[in-house]
């Protein structure tokens, strides 16, 4: 193991990423052979087998799997130690990998191009996805920072909040509710809800706040795979939906959508930045996390519940 190189390391993140031999080859610019020789000579100095040979591929074994943590782990450390070096040369500089649930993707453009005006030379890869596909990513070290709603508990985080995260029932401008105050829960449960797929931080908020509800939980509605599609089809009248406030600023702007005052909502919830706890903190990190702190809740949209003009007169 002493003498174990990065460029074997890599050629295991490789087969493990891609699954193929020519795959993985093809994506270093070496040949298959030479790839399968690399794999070869470093199971017999490690004395064990990396990967399955299968029909689908290469699928990594026990083993195969510690070889990847353990490069995982190393490429941290040069990145990390890259970013010390240049934080100690007073160069401001670094790489960020930035993950996003899809929600957020609604303010993350603006969120980063507030904080590149501060630290130009900080570079930021951003990735959005669904919850689940985020804290995938975290858990296996693809990311320095997701930012979120609740923190995964499967595995250890630092998280910090950074925003206020308001949940909202929305219903076309044409809606029967549309301007009526204090629904009850009562009342809204006995609508056509368009959901985001199970798991997601805003379907568990409206399972929890219809759990009282009798038998309101065995049918809870449509699911949908996006939050534009979910709001496309409540313009169309197909529904009504529970979603981030965050995500519909311009078509409340428009008056394509409405806010409905329902009872005890907003629900207020909170953005989190996390990281692994087990992940180095680095400059550009800090930098990140620091800016959030200061900046971060001002960069988030704000709507605010409309009520009809002579709601109080």
């Amino acid at each position: 193991m002493r003498n174990l190189s990065l460029r074997q390391l890599r050629t295991v993140q490789a087969i493990c990423r891609l699954g193929k031999i020519n795959l993985a080859a093809e994506d270093l610019g070496l040949t298959g052979p030479a790839l399968t020789l690399q794999i070869q000579q470093l199971e017999r100095d490690a004395e064990v087998q990396l990967f399955d040979r299968t029909r689908g591929g290469m699928v990594p074994t026990a083993f195969g799997l510690a070889f990847l943590d353990a490069a995982r782990e190393i490429e941290e450390s040069l990145n990390s130690l890259e970013d010390s070096i240049n934080a100690m040369k007073g160069l401001r500089s670094g790489r960020l990998r930035l993950g996003v649930v899809s929600t957020g993707k609604y303010f993350a453009p603006q969120l980063i191009a507030a904080f590149r005006k501060q630290l130009p030379a900080i570079e930021i890869n951003l990735f959005i996805g669904n919850r689940a596909e985020i804290i995938a990513k975290l858990r296996d070290h693809e990311f320095d920072i997701a930012l979120m709603g609740r923190p995964p508990r499967d595995f250890e985080v630092r998280s910090q909040v950074f925003g206020d995260h308001p949940l909202v029932f929305i219903a076309p401008a044409h809606h029967p509710l549309a301007g009526v105050l204090d629904i009850s829960r009562e009342r809204i449960a006995r609508e056509q809800f368009l959901l985001r797929e199970r798991g997601s931080g805003t379907r568990i908020s409206l399972e929890i706040f219809l759990s009282d509800t009798p038998r309101k939980l065995e049918d809870l509605g449509t699911e949908m795979g996006s939050n534009e599609t979910i709001k496309q089809a409540v313009i169309a009248g197909l529904g009504v939906a529970f979603i981030s406030a965050h995500t519909i600023e311009q078509e409340i702007k428009l008056g394509r959508l409405v806010i409905l005052d329902v009872v005890d909502t907003p629900i207020r919830r909170q953005w989190f930045s996390v990281s692994r706890l087990d992940r180095k903190t680095t400059p550009a990190m800090q930098a990140f996390e620091q800016f959030l702190l200061a900046s971060g809740a001002r960069q988030l949209p704000v709507v605010s519940k409309p009520y009809p003009a002579n709601a109080f007169g």
